[in-house]
């Protein structure tokens, strides 16, 4: 293994594989149906929240039970301005900037009376913060309907790229690129950007200085980081990847209302942050890899062994769902509490000393 590592050869061959790996595997999954490319399209947009959030919790150890409402703003930011609700029709590549600045500036709205609260305090302030964005949004139709409240805004524009249309079908070298096939290509390749992102972020001074502030704030503002900024900082940036996510979301599916952005959505993403393991850039992906996938797998699976077994359906399958995933994050904060990947300074913070064994 030592050796493959260290064979340049042998790395290029490997990303050449997950290169071609990942080019293909819309169209395998599209032999078992359009709907699992549009769960693989939502699980590459949770795994950007999940980026977003990690930035917070995973780097600056601030705990935020708000992140969807950044979500929120991105979606809605991009439903408005390319959308009949207000006849203004910008380009995507103008509106993804846009939602990214605004949601980042609510990021910054959020932090700033923050700052000095931590834990569970902090928690309650940014769930707070959630509801309040998504109540906003659910309400603000009258005198002035910016929202269109509870009902949404329908007819988006989906995303163009010079000539190619992501509404329709396209056809190129014999085979044909559904609209959620090329979305797939798009969100691929805005990930692999956001990861080269959170990637030079992590080995930065600024990186390291939100590791510092988690680790012990008070030794950090002693060592001269000015904790203040580094903060807002770590909120602005955690909320501009959030707001770009939502845009994306608001694009694919072409109509966004305040249902899509409940207290259960935040919740999961930072299941998928803790699960993974926090901090861990890698470790991160692979949790909302997995809480995205399992339980669309068994939404699918559970009903038919359910008649299998019993001759008829019991139990709901999406009781079943949340009770299992329940069940493995508990079994997960037992047996692996830093996450499957955690990063190495959180495994050893949570390691336990041989001598007290």
């Amino acid at each position: 293994m030592t050796d493959l590592r260290r064979n340049p050869a042998a790395k290029w061959v490997g990303i050449v594989l997950i290169a071609a790996a990942l080019l293909a595997l819309p169209f395998a999954l599209a032999m078992a149906g359009t709907a699992w490319v549009r769960i693989t399209n939502l699980a590459i947009l949770f795994v950007l929240l999940s980026l977003g959030l990690n930035i917070v919790v995973g780097f600056a150890g601030l705990l935020d039970l708000g992140y969807i409402a950044f979500y929120a703003v991105g979606a809605y930011v991009y439903a408005l301005l390319a959308s009949p609700h207000f006849n203004i029709h910008l380009p995507w590549w103008v509106i993804l900037p846009i939602g990214a600045a605004v949601a980042c500036f609510f990021g910054v709205i959020l932090g700033a009376p923050t700052l000095k609260l931590r834990g569970d305090y902090l928690a309650i302030v940014t769930l707070g913060f959630g509801e309040i964005v998504r109540i906003f949004l659910n309400n603000l139709s009258e005198p002035f309907n910016l929202t269109n409240g509870p009902k949404g805004i329908t007819t988006i524009d989906p995303i163009h790229v010079a000539t190619i249309d992501f509404g329709n079908t396209s056809n190129l070298l014999g085979l044909a690129f559904s609209g959620t096939i090329k979305y797939y290509y798009f969100l691929l390749a805005v990930l692999l950007l956001v990861i080269v992102v959170n990637l030079r972020l992590q080995d930065s001074r600024i990186g390291r200085a939100w590791e510092a502030i988690r680790e012990d704030e008070i030794a950090a503002r002693a060592m001269g980081i000015n904790t203040r900024n580094m903060k807002l900082l770590a909120f602005a940036m955690g909320a501009s990847f959030g707001g770009i996510a939502g845009g994306m979301f608001s694009a694919i599916q072409q109509f966004i209302s305040p249902e899509s952005f409940v207290l259960v959505e935040s919740v999961m993403v930072l299941s998928m942050v803790v699960l993974g393991g926090m901090g861990n850039i890698w470790g991160v992906i692979l949790g909302a890899i997995l809480l995205s996938f399992v339980p669309e797998i068994l939404r699918y699976t559970v009903e038919p062994v359910q008649r299998w077994v019993f001759g008829r359906s019991i139990i709901d399958p999406e009781v079943i769902r949340m009770l299992l995933f329940g069940l493995a994050m508990v079994v997960m904060m037992l047996f692996r509490p830093a996450g499957l990947l955690p990063s190495a300074v959180r495994q050893r913070e949570l390691a336990v000393p041989k001598d007290t064994v």
